[in-house]
Formats: structure tokens, C-alpha cells, sequence
């Protein structure tokens, strides 16, 4: 498939005990940063266009650094950083971040985590996250209004800000306390320090956000904080024992790292915040009252490693469930047909699909036909030259079938924007001369952009789309298309929170199946001999998979959020109007 730019990954991890403790254990100054280089490392997946960590110490002195921040890009940028640590950067608090842009931003300055100075300790804020928030003008307008002035036009950098507005005020409140207390000079500050409160803070920040995220956050004060949005939509996991306390974006990270079973590592609750104080105290605060069920199921299909115990088994029965229709596709002629996927992400499906067949009592042909190379070096050609070297991202097992007698099926976990079967995949496996290509998507077709962190944001990206506009041109359904249109400019018109999604409208003339044959007209190229048959994966048969990751907006229009819908009725009217946004 074609490699999709999705949600970031975090790390965090507090040190409860003295340094001199973690040396003598485990006979290194390092064991803090050790640690978060290894749960970073093991989410590389999540984030290849940069990193960073940040650290702070809670035992300096005035005119001593306390709060250090590294940041780098590249797929390179988990070593960078970490080449540069020494141990006058060792601190108690420890913070990382890998970024994936899934707004076409790029450059350091997006690079995570973010940093508000103060010379007051309790007001200096750290602020990394997994997130894409929807409504980010309001925000913005929000804050302006209130006379702050962003220095850049992003999600992260005016969350920063409005927390650190919030932060500000905490410090503030504390302030009068302590002077109503007859506190002065250094007293005041220690009392401040003491007794920054970050549930204070997010209760007065986050409810005004709309969208996905899981946001993470060190106060030069010592307070450490992480907070899942409260539709569930992007993943956290914590563990806590005397030593340390530990957050990621994937359970087995943290298992890996610490050597623990899976019953040890917990989830974030929609809504909950995780929040260790000054002290090390940790607690669990709802920030927000639970607002929804949407826990992304991209996650458990293509993005999180799947080596974690519950993904592996719901992958699995992804391609399982798909039996029936595979062997309906093939003619039930088993004999003659061989089965294989497309490496690397559906392999797990793959193994499930058939353990499917065997659970049939039928025995079926397995080869590994697909594989893929190294990435190709394109840059040295452009033009038709420039796609004809993209072609040749996979490569095939020559004799893997028998030509012009057998079958292929072959599973992907999604089928998205379909420029890789196009250009690569369809050309390199019609080499072996099959009877048929069966291609099959673990997941079902993929119509709505995704406005919470997973990069397809434009209607027009999705062959599920194409070919449904495809479909409405050949039948001559514009009327349809005027009305959505109209329908989708008179809902933006709307208070944010009455909005419906009126794209779902352009899919209802027609069944699935009429659009797997038009996808497949638009993809199959010209001079490819094979016929070609889509298979996709039903809507029940995700959910029965993945039982508790309900979030299935990209497949079925339902957004969890106000956000959504408005961003969705708003890529229809620009697709019309054929606005670049």
C-alpha cells in the first residue's frame, strides 16, 4: 500500500527516585534517557521526519540550566538527539516526541517538543503531542482576541500558547494565595513551585478543543502531565510502580522497555489525564466528562506495531473473516490458486486468512509472490523515466505461480488513494501471468478524509471516491452532486455542533461491488493482461475484529466529532469549487 503520514508517537518517563539510586541499581547515570531512547526507538514507526526529548532536573540552582530540549529531522533525527546527551542534561523528568506531518509542514521550527520560557520556573512549559485539532481558527481567534500573538499558525504552537496562558494564571492564583498567607520573597516561590496544580490548567484549556490527541506536557516547576481527548480517538498507555512512571502511544513499547506482562500496562481513559507532581505523586484526574467510543481503528489495522497481543489476534481476524468472500471470488477453485501478500503490514492478516481456510478444512497453495525492495532512488530522472523506476518498488518471486493457469490472491491491509497498485503493484504481478488477481483489503473502502491525524485530508485522494464520481458521470447523476453541494454549503451556515456530514449522500446510489468495479477500471493499467477482482472487508466484519475500537469515520462518514463534519462538508465545496486547500 502506499505509506500513509499518520499520528505522532510520545514517550515520557518520571524518575521517582534519587539519580543516585537509578546508579547504583542499574550502574549508569543514563538509565533515564536509556530508557526513553528505547520506547522511542520502538515507535520509530510512528514518526519518521523528526524527533526530539526534553529533560528537567528538579535540584539546580539559580543561574543554572534546568529545562533542556534537543531537537533534530530526518529518519535519522532518534539518533541525532540522542548523540548529543551528557549528563549535564540528567534529569528527573524526561519527555520524547517523533513526528509525522500530516499537515505539509516541515521545517525544525514543527518539530516537537515546544518550549515556553519564564524566569519563573513554575511558568516555563515543555509541550509535545499526538494530535490534530479541528478547530484550530477558533482557538486562534480565541487567543488573539485576548492579545497574544503566535509566532506561527499551527495546532501545536497555539495549544502551546493557550496553555501557558492557563499556566500563567495558575501561577497567578498561587501567587495571591501565598501573599494572603504573609509568604515573601523565596517562600513565594517554593510555595508556587510546590503547589502547580495541571489539572487546573487543562480543565480551563482543553474543553475548548475539538479533534484527536493525546497531549503531553513538563512544567519547569516539575510537574508532568499527559491527556487523552475525550472521544478516545488517539491511543495512550501508562505503567506505574515505585521507580518510575512511564506513558507511550503503544502498550507493548512500554513492555518491551520495562520487561513487563501486558495485564501490567494500562490505558488512558477518554477524557483522563495522568499527572505526576513536583513531589512524584502520581494521579489520574477526568479533565473532561467522556464525550464518545471512537478509539481509531487504523490503529489496530495498519499503524501500531503489531506485536502487541490484542492487534495481533485482531489482525488475524481481519483476514479471516474475508474467507468467504475470497473463496466465492476464485470460483471455490482452491486448487488452482495461490495465496500471498503485499509486505510488509499484511502479513499478519495474512496468516489469519489462512487460518481461515484450514478452519474450513480446505488446504491452500501459500508463496510469498510480493516483495519489496529498498527505496529507489528516483531523483536522478524525472518524467516517464522518474515513474517507471517507482514501478519497480516490489518485485515478484518469478515461478512462484503457474502462468495462465493459476490464480493470485493477494492482501493488503487498505487500499487508499491506489497510486501504488496502479503504478507498481498491478504491472509487477501481471509479470507472472495469472488467471486472475484477486486483491484483497483487510480493511473496508476508505471514502471520508481523516481529520485527526492521519494524513488524507482531500476527497479526491480516495479511488473510492473517484470512482464513485466516476460512477455518477457515466449514469448522469450530477443533480445529485449540485445537491450535496448545495447541502453541504447550507450546513457550514450552521452552528458547528448541528452540522451533519452530507457527503455520505454521493455513496448511496450505489452497492459496494459497483464500486470495486469501477476502482478497478481506473487502476488496472492499459496494458495489464490479467483481469483484476477487489475484494474488500465489510463494515461488521471490522467491527466483530476489533470489538472495541469503534472510530470508523474514514469508512462510514460518522465523525466523532462537530469538527469533522464541518471539515468534511467544507473538502466537498472546495472539490467543487476546486480550491487547493
Amino acid at each position: 500500500m502506499e505509506q500513509l503520514k499518520h499520528e505522532c508517537g510520545v514517550a515520557m518517563i518520571r524518575l521517582l527516585k534519587p539519580q543516585a539510586y537509578y546508579e547504583r541499581k542499574y550502574g549508569t547515570w543514563a538509565y533515564g534517557f536509556n530508557k526513553l531512547y528505547l520506547m522511542m526507538e520502538k515507535q520509530h514507526n510512528r514518526g519518521q521526519e523528526g524527533a526530539g526529548f526534553a529533560t528537567v532536573s528538579l535540584h539546580t540552582q539559580p543561574g543554572e540550566e534546568y529545562m533542556f530540549r534537543e531537537k533534530a529531522e530526518g529518519k535519522d533525527a532518534i539518533s541525532e538527539i540522542f548523540s548529543r546527551v551528557d549528563q549535564s542534561m540528567t534529569g528527573e523528568l524526561l519527555m520524547g516526541h517523533l513526528r509525522y506531518s500530516t499537515t505539509g509542514k516541515s521545517g525544525l521550527k514543527y518539530v516537537h517538543p515546544f518550549l515556553r520560557r519564564n524566569n519563573w520556573r513554575a511558568k516555563n512549559l515543555c509541550l509535545c503531542g499526538n494530535f490534530n485539532m479541528t478547530n484550530v481558527e477558533d482557538i486562534f481567534r480565541k487567543i488573539t482576541s485576548q492579545g497574544q500573538c503566535p509566532r506561527l499558525y499551527s495546532d501545536s504552537y497555539i495549544m502551546l500558547e493557550w496553555l501557558g496562558h492557563r499556566l500563567d494564571r495558575e501561577v497567578e492564583r498561587l501567587y495571591g494565595e501565598a501573599k494572603a498567607r504573609q509568604l515573601t520573597d523565596l517562600d513565594i516561590t517554593h510555595y508556587i513551585d510546590d503547589h502547580v496544580d495541571m489539572a487546573n490548567v487543562l480543565r480551563t484549556a482543553m474543553p475548548d478543543y475539538d479533534g484527536g490527541y493525546v497531549v503531553c506536557g513538563l512544567t519547569g516547576s516539575g510537574e508532568m502531565f499527559s491527556m487523552r481527548d475525550p472521544w478516545g480517538i488517539r491511543p495512550a498507555f501508562y505503567y506505574i510502580d515505585d521507580e518510575v512512571v512511564v506513558l507511550a502511544s503503544e502498550r507493548p513499547v512500554i513492555q518491551t522497555t520495562f520487561n513487563l506482562s501486558l495485564e501490567d500496562v494500562r490505558e488512558l481513559k477518554p477524557g483522563e489525564a495522568l499527572i505526576v507532581n513536583r513531589a512524584g505523586k502520581p494521579r489520574l484526574e477526568q479533565i473532561i466528562s467522556r464525550k464518545g467510543d471512537s478509539a481509531c481503528s487504523f490503529e489496530r489495522i495498519y499503524f501500531s506495531r503489531g506485536s502487541d497481543a490484542e492487534i495481533y489476534q485482531e489482525r488475524k481476524k481481519l483476514g479471516e473473516q474475508l474467507v468467504d468472500q475470497v473463496q466465492q471470488a476464485v470460483g471455490d477453485d482452491l486448487e488452482n490458486t495461490v495465496f500471498s501478500y503485499i509486505p510488509n503490514t499484511a502479513e499478519v492478516a495474512y496468516y489469519g486468512m489462512m487460518e481461515g481456510f484450514r478452519r474450513h478444512h480446505r488446504e491452500v497453495r501459500m508463496e510469498k509472490v510480493a516483495w519489496k525492495d529498498i527505496k529507489l532512488r528516483t531523483f536522478i530522472t524525472g518524467g516517464a523515466a522518474r515513474n517507471d523506476l517507482a514501478s519497480h518498488v516490489y518485485d515478484i518471486t518469478y515461478g512462484s505461480l503457474r502462468p495462465y493457469e493459476d490464480n493470485l490472491v493477494i492482501i493488503d491491509d487498505s487500499i487508499v488513494r491506489g497510486t501504488t497498485l496502479k503504478e507498481s503493484i498491478f504491472k509487477i504481478l501481471d509479470r507472472l501471468h495469472p488467471m486472475k488477481i484477486v486483491m484483497v483489503s483487510s480493511s473496508p473502502q476508505i471514502r471520508y478524509p481523516d481529520y485527526y491525524g492521519i494524513d488524507m485530508a482531500r476527497l479526491e485522494e480516495f479511488c473510492a471516491f473517484r470512482a464513485t464520481m466516476a460512477l455518477i458521470e457515466e449514469r448522469g447523476l450530477w443533480q445529485l452532486v449540485t445537491d450535496v453541494y448545495h447541502d453541504c454549503r447550507q450546513e457550514l451556515r450552521k452552528p458547528i455542533g448541528e452540522m451533519q456530514n452530507c457527503v455520505r449522500a454521493v455513496y448511496a446510489p450505489f452497492t459496494v461491488d459497483e464500486i470495486n468495479r469501477k476502482i478497478v477500471e481506473l487502476l488496472r493499467p492499459a496494458d495489464m493482461q490479467s483481469p483484476v477482482q477487489l475484494v474488500f472487508q465489510s463494515i461488521e466484519g471490522l467491527h466483530e475484529a476489533c470489538p472495541r475500537h469503534h472510530g470508523d469515520w474514514y469508512f462510514t462518514g460518522y465523525y466523532p466529532t462537530p469538527g469533522g463534519n464541518k471539515l468534511v462538508n467544507q473538502a466537498f465545496v472546495n472539490y467543487i469549487e476546486k480550491v487547493e486547500k
